[in-house]
C-alpha cells in the first residue's frame, strides 16, 4: 500500500460541512462547529431545505441516518466486548471520540486523519478535555498506516470505524483500503470494521438530487464522489474478499422501524435494495488470535 492520499486532502474540506450539520442537529459540541463550516450550511441550506420539503428528504437527513446507527452498533459492540480498542480513520469533526468517552471513561478510543484537520480537532478536543489524546496522523494507503495498528494491543479486539469517507475512493482504493485493515488487525483477537455508503440511489424519488448533490460534493472537495454498489449482495462480496468473514448491510428503514435499534432486521433477500440513501456496513473478522 503505497500510494499517496495528497489527491484526497481536500476531503477535509466537506468534514467542517458535516461537523457543523451535526452540532446544529444538537448531537455534537460548539467546540466542532468552524466558521468555514457554518458558511457552507448557510450556502447549501437552500438546496437542503426544497429537497427536504419536496422529495422528503437531504443529505444532511443521511448524516443524522449513518451517525446514529454507527453509534448504536459501536455501543452494542463495547457492551459484548467491554475491551474493545477503537480507531476511528479519517476522523474530521464527528463528535463520536468525545461522546463515548463521556460514557465509557476508560475506553481506549483514538482517532486519525490528515495532519491540518487533526490538528484542529486535537484543539478542539483540548479545550473539553486537557487530557484528550492527540488525534495520530498518518497516510491510509501508505505503510504509516501500518504503524497506527501497531500502538495497539493485539489480544484485544478492535473496531475500526470510517464514516463519510469510503464514497471518495473508486473501488481499487477501497480495496486496498479493506486489505490493510484485514492484514494489520490479522492478529488481533477480533476486527470489527463500521462504516456507511452511500450506494447506486437507484429506487428512490431522491435519486436525481442525490446524483446532483454528489457532483456538488465533487467540486467542495476536488475529490470524486462515487457510488460503488447496487444491492447488499455486492458489499457483502466486495468486502469478503478483502478479508472479512462476516458483513451485514443495515438500512436505514430497517433499523429505525426498531425504536431502540437492538433487533436489526436481517435481509433475507441478499439482492433487496430497500431505497435508502445510506447504508451502514458492519465487517467482522472474528476469533483470529488463538
Amino acid at each position: 500500500m503505497t500510494q499517496d492520499l495528497s489527491e484526497h486532502r481536500h476531503i477535509s474540506f466537506t468534514a467542517h460541512y458535516t461537523g457543523y450539520i451535526w452540532y446544529s442537529m444538537g448531537i455534537s459540541h460548539p467546540v466542532f462547529a468552524t466558521g468555514k463550516g457554518k458558511m457552507l450550511a448557510k450556502l447549501l441550506h437552500p438546496l437542503e431545505s426544497w429537497a427536504e420539503k419536496h422529495v422528503g428528504g437531504s443529505m444532511r437527513t443521511t448524516l443524522r441516518q449513518r451517525h446514529r446507527i454507527i453509534d448504536s452498533q459501536l455501543t452494542q459492540l463495547i457492551q459484548q466486548q467491554p475491551d474493545l480498542q477503537i480507531l476511528e480513520i479519517a476522523c474530521g469533526l464527528s463528535p463520536r471520540s468525545w461522546n463515548f468517552r463521556q460514557k465509557f471513561p476508560q475506553l481506549d478510543y483514538r482517532e486519525l486523519d490528515l495532519p491540518e484537520m487533526a490538528e484542529i480537532k486535537t484543539q478542539a478536543l483540548q479545550q473539553l478535555d486537557q487530557q484528550a489524546p492527540q488525534v495520530l496522523t498518518a497516510d491510509i494507503f501508505t505503510q504509516d498506516f501500518e504503524r497506527i495498528f501497531q500502538g495497539f494491543d493485539p489480544g484485544r479486539p478492535l473496531a475500526v470505524i470510517s464514516e463519510g469517507l469510503i464514497n471518495y475512493f473508486d473501488k481499487t482504493l477501497l480495496n486496498k483500503l479493506l486489505q490493510g485493515i484485514t492484514e494489520y488487525a490479522q492478529d488481533f483477537k477480533a476486527l470489527h470494521y463500521l462504516t456507511d455508503i452511500y450506494p447506486e440511489p437507484v429506487k428512490n424519488k431522491l435519486a436525481n438530487f442525490i446524483w446532483t448533490s454528489s457532483k456538488l460534493l465533487k467540486v467542495m472537495s476536488r475529490s470524486s464522489f462515487t457510488f460503488h454498489f447496487i444491492n447488499p449482495q455486492e458489499v457483502q462480496t466486495f468486502f469478503g474478499n478483502a478479508g472479512f468473514s462476516s458483513v451485514e448491510v443495515i438500512q436505514p428503514t430497517a433499523f429505525f422501524q426498531n425504536n431502540d435499534g437492538s433487533n436489526l432486521i436481517a435481509f433475507q433477500n441478499p439482492d433487496e435494495h430497500s431505497g435508502d440513501l445510506v447504508w451502514v456496513i458492519h465487517a467482522a473478522v472474528k476469533k483470529q488470535r488463538a
